[in-house]
């Protein structure tokens, strides 16, 4: 895992470097960057498990790389490029975002078709809302609130629940947005 996480973080910078001192447009710019750095993220997202720190630098990396799409130094405040666009932000996309869509794509594909693996995965989700005392994935969304998300880093469940804690944090929501999933 660790020589995957090495060259994600080699092709964001990589990514984040080829749009210093662009003549492209900031779009043009962000749509190069995020094809080019974010796409090996999103490849394995999923896939990997991502400490706190780890995900924040792969964040910084992203914000730098928008600020540079914008021709703007690295010492800009990156509230901008954070915010939601409801909240007069860029709306960046950012590694806890491409993560979380990512976990809900894997659990939408394996819920999709009636087989072992949704078993599994229906069976991993009901042992979760048990350990956890919850009646619903809502309710554990909710309970991810009080956690690091390193502390969060021990089964499916948890890592997609504290994800989407997390994002919907960032963009001001409530889970009961999410109450239908599971």
């Amino acid at each position: 895992m660790r020589t995957t996480k090495k060259v994600i973080r080699q092709s964001t910078v990589a990514a984040r470097d080829l749009i210093t001192c662009h003549p492209l447009t900031p779009e043009l710019a962000i749509e190069l960057f995020t094809s080019k750095g974010m796409g090996v993220y999103h490849f394995s997202a999923a896939l990997i498990d991502w400490s706190e720190s780890e995900l924040n630098d792969e964040k910084q990396l992203c914000v730098q790389a928008h600020k540079s799409a914008w021709h703007l130094p690295w010492s800009t405040a990156s509230a901008p490029f954070i915010f939601p666009k409801a909240s007069a932000g860029k709306e960046s996309t950012l590694p806890m975002a491409v993560l979380t869509q990512e976990l809900l794509l894997h659990s939408e594909r394996y819920m999709r078709h009636k087989d072992v693996l949704k078993n599994i995965l229906l069976a991993g989700l009901n042992r979760t809302l048990d350990e956890w005392l919850c009646d619903s994935f809502a309710e554990l969304i909710e309970e991810m609130e009080m956690l690091k998300w390193d502390d969060a880093t021990t089964d499916f469940w948890w890592i997609l629940a504290q994800a989407t804690s997390q994002s919907l944090r960032q963009h001001s929501l409530t889970a009961d947005h999410h109450e239908g999933y599971y």
